[in-house]
């Protein structure tokens, strides 16, 4: 039975991009992606609005007026405990991916953005702040989960010719989130000070969209196969994407990992990062995902409107301003999604961490001059923009990628915990401390970040290999030499023959005589 239907679907190599395909990657990306690009920005444009709302409730509260620290404070919680709830959310993917599956887990997940969109939408109607702050801290939960989740999905589902460009289809939504949260915060639209609530409660509508219509598609093949042992559902999920072609040679490339490893159990993230097999792959993610953080993008999103009023722009052109970069991140995302399978992941990653230094070390010479020299007010706005352009065309989601690509299916969920966990801590560092940095030291904190891009970009020269067209056991191979793992060991994988599947399902592994 399952002979027959691989070869129905017998031809050439499959490789193409199918409406399924498709329409899956955007699903995915629309009501998870999304929504982390959406967080990050919505609290920008109504900061004053927030500041005086916690004013408001907290002299109602104690019949006092709390002084300007405090509410700096509050509202430094306010963006940054969408950090903390996505690091909460990043350690609980390893368990639940393993449990419900990469599909099952993103549609589960969506109950949290109900439950803390519901919490801001009338955290004003009930005059209480905490709602605002735990809302944010339940959508963090929720972009935890899916901002690892989704580029492993669709990791495992693309075939490996077209991995790149699926693998980037979520950076473009959050630079689209981004972008629809600018747009929305102008003041002729939810930018007013009866409107933020409403602002904030938004995410609901991409979520309900995905939840009624990601259930219908297929869950990964590979987690179906190597972890399930289901061939009948893997040949289904197969056959859903990809439409046309040969899906014996996936199956026996995923027979093949599968195969190579010494089991098909997820392994902890302690055992991950006890495994010298990975230890560089373990370094490189650590590196990547600490360093796409602590560039300085987070500090960008998150305060735009004060750098551009600190660059000298005039207070009514500042939305207009803020929009443009928005849009300009939507661009530089879609031109990163469709060069990758061209130029491969080196080349952005290394190429936008570069230009991201040189444009943090060009904010803080325009800024330190501007007084003496008015139009570097402009050149200070100029590098704002080609920080986001640097960051969205590579940076921003090659390293959700290459965590895919770098480990076999056993390591992959405790994989994307560690990263998912730096991603945020860093996240949460930079939303948390960036305003006291900024007041200690001034334009000069930028050069801190400058030092952060070039030192990721160095090391992406001189570790990371390209993984463009590669399968998942072919780059675990490429880093054998750095991890000194015998040649022998490899050998005794490599001679493996394809396994034969019975009429029941069921893997039947033999080894050449």
């Amino acid at each position: 039975m399952a002979e027959e239907l691989i070869s129905e679907n017998a031809g050439k190599t499959s490789g193409h991009l199918t409406k399924s395909l498709l329409a899956v990657a955007f699903l995915s990306s629309f009501g998870s992606s999304m929504l982390y690009g959406y967080n990050l920005a919505v609290v920008n444009s109504p900061a004053q609005y927030i500041k005086a709302f916690y004013n408001e409730t907290l002299f109602e509260r104690h019949d006092r007026t709390p002084d300007d620290h405090l509410l700096t404070v509050l509202y430094s919680v306010t963006v940054s405990i969408f950090a903390i709830g996505g690091m909460t959310g990043a350690l609980l993917v390893g368990r639940l991916v393993t449990k419900y599956g990469r599909k099952g887990t993103l549609v589960r997940s969506t109950m949290l953005v109900f439950v803390g969109g519901a919490l801001m939408g009338f955290s004003r109607w009930f005059r209480n702040p905490a709602m605002v702050i735990t809302g944010r801290f339940i959508t963090g939960v929720h972009s935890g989960i899916c901002l690892s989740v989704v580029p492993m999905y669709l990791g495992e589902i693309a075939p490996k010719n077209l991995r790149g460009f699926l693998g980037l289809v979520p950076s473009i939504h959050i630079c689209l989130g981004v972008f629809i949260a600018q747009v929305l915060g102008l003041s002729e639209l939810l930018g007013k000070e009866e409107h933020w609530p409403l602002l904030l409660a938004l995410v609901v509508f991409p979520t309900a969209v995905q939840l009624m219509l990601l259930p219908w598609f297929p869950e990964s093949p590979r987690y179906l196969l190597i972890e399930k042992g289901n061939i009948h559902a893997t040949i289904a999920a197969l056959k859903w994407f990809r439409s046309k072609g040969d899906i014996q040679a996936e199956i026996e490339e995923m027979q093949e990992e599968q195969r190579s490893l010494s089991s098909i159990q997820t392994l902890s993230v302690g055992r991950l990062l006890m495994d010298s097999c990975v230890r560089w792959q373990v370094i490189t993610i650590v590196v990547v995902n600490i360093g796409m953080q602590l560039s300085g993008i987070d500090a960008i999103w998150f305060y735009t409107n004060d750098i551009f009023r600190n660059a000298g722009i005039p207070e009514p052109h500042i939305q207009y301003t803020t929009v443009g970069t928005g849009a300009i991140e939507v661009i530089a995302g879609m031109l990163g999604c469709f060069t990758i399978e061209r130029v491969g992941r080196r080349p952005l990653i290394i190429g936008g961490f570069l230009f991201m230094g040189i444009c943090c070390a060009g904010i803080t010479v325009s800024v330190l001059h501007q007084a003496q020299i008015p139009f570097m007010s402009y050149i200070s706005v100029g590098c704002v923009i080609g920080i986001i352009a640097g960051f969205c065309i590579g940076p921003a989601g090659v390293p959700f990628l290459i965590t895919a690509e770098l480990f076999k299916q056993s390591h992959r969920p405790s994989a994307y915990t560690v990263a998912g966990c730096l991603n945020w801590l860093s996240n949460f560092t930079i939303g948390f401390v960036f305003p006291f940095l900024q007041e200690a030291t001034g334009p000069y904190c930028y050069l801190i970040f400058c030092a952060i891009c070039f030192g990721v970009a160095i090391y992406a020269i001189f570790i990371i290999p390209e993984t463009k067209n590669k399968t998942f056991l072919e780059i675990s191979q490429m880093f054998a030499s750095r991890n000194k793992i015998p040649s022998e060991e490899l050998a005794s994988n490599g001679h493996l023959k394809m396994a034969l599947m019975n009429g029941y399902g069921t893997l039947g592994i033999h080894e050449e005589k």
